[in-house]
């Protein structure tokens, strides 16, 4: 598509926009806005600069509901983005990911609206329960920010897991849950400090101090080019598991077995990667 014709197409969605004429599901997702204009953005950053490679997408299913849990880390969510973009674009079945986001995410304005425009919702179980029942893909991170704003000297070390909501909710539907492991995020804001009175004061969960930002201002925002590589793991079936949808101890065992998976997926990847900044 030529530039001239790219720039039509973005024009004549904000056109259909003003005129209120597009549509959005009950939860705010914008289909065409999300391939149409999102990812066109986001995806030289996926091509040229992180040089994403997936793995195990046949584990994927083409079409029905799966909970896809992964690890969070770089200062900066990009990890949810290119697992986002990647499964659009590399799946065979070019699917969309519903990503369930902190109650920070949809607090913060611009960010919220741009989290529900491209698919996400409230991580809460009943929320996922809405989508899994549906047959969405659905993705969460348990170990939010605490993943994503940890120091460069704990990379790759994965965080607790929370409660473990969303194997409730994989139970509870019947959904397969799909193990995730991302390596490449780690790198590109290795988190050095964290400046705690000024995250306070800003209202942020951390307010991270890299080698780049904040001494070289706005250029210390541009991510480094590590490489990524995205490894999707075997399915859990979860329907053995049903008849212990409420049994807090069943699901905190489910939701280590998962997190163990992970990082033992994130080793394997690590020495298949070598270097962090490789071509």
């Amino acid at each position: 598509m030529s530039l001239e014709d790219a720039l039509g197409k973005v024009i004549g969605i904000v056109e259909r926009r003003l005129a209120g004429d597009y549509e959005v599901d009950e939860f705010g997702f914008d289909k065409e806005l999300t391939e149409d204009v999102v990812a066109p953005v986001l995806r030289p950053l996926y091509r040229k600069w992180f040089r994403v490679e997936m793995h195990g997408l046949e584990n994927v299913p083409d079409t029905g509901s799966a909970l896809i849990v992964g690890n969070h880390s770089g200062a900066i969510a990009m990890d949810a983005a290119m697992l986002q973009l990647g499964l659009l674009d590399d799946h065979p079945a070019r699917r969309h990911l519903r990503l369930l986001g902190a109650d920070f995410v949809f607090k913060t304005p611009l960010l919220g609206e741009y989290a529900r425009k491209t698919g996400a919702t409230l991580a809460c179980t009943p929320d996922a329960e809405r989508l899994l029942s549906s047959g969405h893909l659905v993705g969460v991170f348990p170990e939010g920010f605490k993943g994503v704003g940890k120091p460069v000297w704990e990379r790759y070390r994965l965080q607790r897991f929370g409660r473990g909501g969303f194997v409730q909710a994989a139970l509870k539907t019947g959904a397969p849950i799909i193990p995730v492991s991302i390596v490449g995020a780690e790198e590109i804001y290795p988190i050095i400090g964290d400046i705690k009175p000024l995250a306070r004061l800003l209202g942020l969960p951390y307010f991270p101090v890299t080698p780049t930002f904040p001494w070289l201002g706005p250029f210390g925002a541009v991510p480094l080019p590590s490489k990524w590589h995205i490894r999707f793991g075997e399915p859990i079936d979860t329907k053995e598991y049903a008849e212990h949808a409420d049994d807090p101890m069943e699901i905190f065992n489910l939701a280590d077995q998962v997190k163990e998976t992970i990082q033992g997926m994130i080793h394997e990847l690590l020495e298949k990667r070598g270097g962090a900044f490789q071509p």
